[in-house]
């Protein structure tokens, strides 16, 4: 039904998955809405894992799409459909799009064999298991190498790099930035360097950050601005052993460029259905512990950063 870029960046590792699974497949990606970041600001991301966007209807959003004799996608047709939608009416639609006995995976078919997850990631994760027994959602292997090689040379083997990303769409869900900071100085005292990821808005953090860590580093900054972006980030969480987010984009991007993430959320019911595709993850959520993202307490987080290492 269309991704705007929250879920574009939550959905990366079960494509990830998907084409580590069928690594010669044409794998088309159909926005039945005709919307998708994957055509757009993220279309460099998923290069190498997309091969094809299909919008052309019918595509299930139209009442009259239920007819026996309307063929979806524009008559296209696909040995595996995995309809990640929960809509019964468009999932039927959806299911002519099969060759003769090609294989439709669905929610449908998953709630029936047993509990269906409360988080996106984990429901993309089933559905990739079904088509594919075994197969998981993975990180990104980015197509671009000259972005890879900007990280690897701002990034170089050696030092244990520690990522944070203290930024979010709105304050409530960021994390005191004193508490980010304080983190980061433990990391230094650990022999870690800590690695910062801000928005061209955020100078008045960057100051603060580097007034109390010179050792601190801000890569993107330092990339030439062609690189910058949503795959650069992805390229340097490979290069990260940890990482510390907010509930936001960055966290999600780092959680798709393999980065063992931290992520720190606001409320309960966010965080268990958006919960970020991370290889590794430790999640603490504020309203366990009292009201509003200042209720997060710092060693809290410190216990939890340590045991992803």
């Amino acid at each position: 039904m269309g991704e705007v870029v929250g879920d574009g960046l939550i959905k990366l590792p079960f494509l990830a998955g998907l084409r580590a699974a069928f690594p010669g497949a044409h794998i088309a990606w159909a926005a039945a809405k005709g919307d998708t970041v994957y055509a757009t600001s993220l279309a460099s991301v998923v290069e190498g894992l997309i091969d094809e966007i299909v919008t052309t209807p019918p595509t299930g959003i139209r009442t009259l799409d239920i007819l026996p004799w309307v063929k979806p996608f524009g008559g296209a047709t696909f040995d595996i459909i995995i309809d990640t939608q929960e809509n019964l009416r468009r999932g039927a639609v959806a299911r002519r799009g099969l060759v003769k006995d090609g294989r439709f995976i669905s929610p449908a078919m998953a709630q029936a064999r047993g509990a269906w997850p409360v988080a996106l990631a984990d429901r993309l994760e089933m559905l990739l298991a079904m088509a594919a027994p075994g197969a998981r959602s993975a990180p990104l292997s980015l197509a671009d190498k000259a972005v890879v090689a900007e990280a690897e040379r701002l990034l170089p083997s050696g030092p244990t790099y520690v990522g944070f990303a203290p930024g979010a769409g709105g304050a409530e869900k960021r994390w005191p930035l004193r508490h980010y900071i304080a983190l980061a100085e433990l990391q230094v005292e650990r022999g870690r360097t800590p690695v910062f990821f801000l928005g061209p808005q955020e100078d008045e953090e960057r100051s603060a950050i580097e007034a109390s860590i010179p050792a601190a580093l801000f890569p993107e900054s330092a990339a030439p601005p062609a690189l910058r972006g949503p795959r650069f980030v992805i390229a340097l969480a490979g290069r990260l052993s940890a990482a510390v987010a907010n509930d936001a984009g960055p966290g999600h991007m780092l959680a798709a460029g393999g980065a063992p993430l931290l992520s720190l959320q606001k409320d309960l019911r966010k965080a268990a259905k958006f919960k970020p595709a991370a290889s590794r993850l430790e999640m603490l959520v504020a309203e366990a512990y009292g009201e509003g993202m200042a209720a997060l307490p710092l060693e809290a987080a410190d216990e939890a950063l340590e045991r992803l290492f």
